[in-house]
């Protein structure tokens, strides 16, 4: 009898332990990178479309990455991540530029710009630019390029340095 009812709880507690409220029939997983980033503002070396500052610069909150990602690098170390996001609602592709925390506690102030470069064009859109920044995050503006080749693109440099160090995810096409 007593194992019966140490079997009894062992399973009573295990159905304790399922979530409530799961997936409905039809709604399929999430979309990729959507999951806790999505639902935060926190920025995020991931790249987060519903954080401050991607909400200022109007990126839509569907955006998701797509491609790899690309570094930026001096002197063969890595100093910042370049992503691109493509937003399937807005029909929008967005550069993301994540700095690197060694890279920020080591400078003070430093140049950012990221665009996203269209092979089609042969030119970067959608670029914006912080100078004397010393930020972690920073996000294009809206490249209407979803049907043609693009690859996000990045520049940093440090004040005081005549080089500027640039990177870029891979092309992607439509």
């Amino acid at each position: 009898m007593r194992s019966r009812m140490i079997a009894t709880a062992a399973v009573s507690a295990a159905f304790v332990l399922i979530p409530v409220g799961g997936a409905f029939a039809g709604t399929g997983p999430a979309a990729p990178g959507s999951e806790t980033a999505s639902e935060s503002t926190a920025p995020s070396p991931k790249g987060n479309p519903n954080s401050a500052k991607a909400q200022a610069a109007g990126v839509c909150d569907d955006a998701r990455q797509i491609g790899e990602t690309g570094y930026i690098e001096r002197d063969g170390v890595k100093i910042a991540s370049v992503k691109q996001f493509y937003s399937p609602e807005c029909k929008e592709n967005y550069s993301y530029v994540w700095a690197w925390e060694s890279f920020i506690n080591a400078e003070d102030d430093y140049d950012v710009s990221a665009g996203v470069y269209s092979y089609d064009q042969d030119k970067v859109l959608g670029q914006k630019s912080w100078p004397a920044s010393n930020g972690q995050e920073y996000w294009s503006d809206a490249a209407k390029t979803t049907e043609e080749c693009t690859a996000a693109v990045g520049t940093v440099r440090p004040a005081g340095s005549p080089t500027t160090y640039e990177g870029s995810s891979d092309k992607r096409c439509a």
